[in-house]
């Protein structure tokens, strides 16, 4: 089988996934990826495409993230991931979508505006 890439992207957040057979391994920015996202959360949102698939163990996964935060940036590669599985198999969609796997989170951050403290928060206003 040929690596399967795919893209994932959450906030300002971008992972570059790469998905090819083996016994399990995740690799984020050179880094394992228990090491990279020690918090278990973040682990569980790792391991979550494959858990709902059911094709834990069965792929090598390597990912190159980059930008935004912590949580932003796992939620990114689990997307990533969730993308590249369906490119190998059509009929692991449903279970993903099912669990909104397959969608892109779309807030962002709320530009400042002038004239304000930030986006929507304003000066105090004195009235006397």
């Amino acid at each position: 089988m040929d690596p399967i890439t795919s893209l994932g992207r959450r906030k300002t957040s971008v992972a570059r996934v790469t998905l090819s057979e083996g016994s399990g391994n995740i690799i984020v920015n050179g880094v394992e990826g228990k090491e990279y996202f020690p918090i278990l959360t973040q682990q569980y949102k790792l391991d979550q495409p494959f858990k709902l698939t059911g094709t834990e163990g069965k792929f090598d996964v390597t990912v190159n993230v980059d930008g935004g935060g912590i949580t932003g940036q796992v939620e990114a590669t689990r997307l990533g991931i969730a993308r590249a599985l369906v490119a190998m198999d059509e009929a692991l969609k449903p279970a993903l979508k099912a669990e909104d796997l397959m969608t892109r989170n779309p807030h962002e951050v709320e530009r400042k505006k002038f004239g304000r403290k930030k986006a929507r928060k304003r000066y105090q206003f004195s009235k006397r």
